[in-house]
């Protein structure tokens, strides 16, 4: 867990104190059915989470100008095989894509600072963000959506950025969609390495006929798209494809690197003790 230093005068331990707060709300739940908005265009769930940031901070902007500003990313559905793949390792917005995107949107009235929560953080979620909230901060979840998920439920097709209006004892409440989430999910979720499954359908419908596999390779400079070897694995599922062995499992999906990290982005207004005190706190300690 992280370690808050005590107030001054106080005599009671910061750690023991973060304990003791579960419950923090920046609206509730009535008020988030009203106040939530509603994914404001494809892709667009990290624009609409800053939508929410700006109206919980009391600042109006219109989505149209958030969404501009946020810059996201499309995937191009009707492009070859490798430049399809490389629209989806980026598709919708990372992060840093919504600090600046807030930033630029409210003009600099509001700063966010990220935190990583991968590899797995010395933290307890929710009193950690209960601690935040109550300080004035606006939370915003960047999770893994293809983790944690529930037993019998389709693996999800993207990542996704979600506001967090308020967490109770083991639950974090969010909106788009709203949600009521336990922690234990959520945390999961928010510790992934920077990867995206690509359904075994939308690859090998856009396999190509004329153009060799390994522009794959060759279009992404990272080395992480050599490191996870995403041409030999299009190949294995081509090989599967010919064989059309009934009897062989099929790999189900491509790994691909992705372009965003899991953890929290904490908003505030610029120019307050709060946005001090955020600048000045260190990343949360590795496990």
């Amino acid at each position: 867990m992280e370690v808050f230093q005590s107030e001054p005068g106080s005599t009671q331990n910061a750690e023991a104190e973060e304990e003791e707060i579960d419950t923090a709300m920046l609206w509730s739940i009535q008020e988030a059915v009203h106040r939530q908005t509603v994914q404001i265009g494809v892709s667009a769930c990290g624009a609409t989470a800053v939508v929410d940031v700006l109206q919980a901070l009391a600042i109006t902007v219109t989505p149209d100008r958030v969404n501009r500003c946020v810059r996201t990313c499309l995937r191009r559905n009707e492009a070859p095989l490798h430049e399809y793949l490389h629209s989806r390792s980026k598709a919708g917005a990372t992060h840093q894509q919504l600090i600046d995107g807030a930033d630029q949107a409210s003009r600099g009235r509001i700063m966010g600072r990220f935190f990583s929560l991968y590899p797995r953080r010395r933290v307890n979620l929710v009193p950690w963000l209960a601690r935040w909230i109550l300080r004035g901060a606006v939370p915003v979840a960047t999770m893994n959506m293809q983790r944690a998920v529930p037993e019998g439920e389709e693996i999800p097709d993207a990542w996704h950025h979600q506001l967090i209006f308020g967490v109770g004892p083991g639950a974090v409440f969010m909106t788009n969609p709203l949600d009521v989430v336990s922690e234990e999910q959520v945390h999961e979720r928010l510790c992934s390495e920077s990867v995206l499954l690509i359904r075994r359908e939308d690859v090998l419908n856009r396999v190509p006929r004329d153009v060799p596999l390994s522009q794959i390779s060759d279009l992404h400079q990272d080395s992480q798209w050599k490191t996870l070897n995403v041409e030999g694995q299009v190949r294995q599922m081509i090989s599967e494809e010919e064989q059309n062995d009934e009897a062989q499992p099929k790999t189900t999906h491509l790994i691909i690197p992705a372009a965003y990290s899991s953890g929290i982005t904490l908003f505030v207004l610029r120019d307050t003790d709060v946005c001090q005190e955020l600048l000045n706190r260190p990343e949360l300690a590795l496990l």
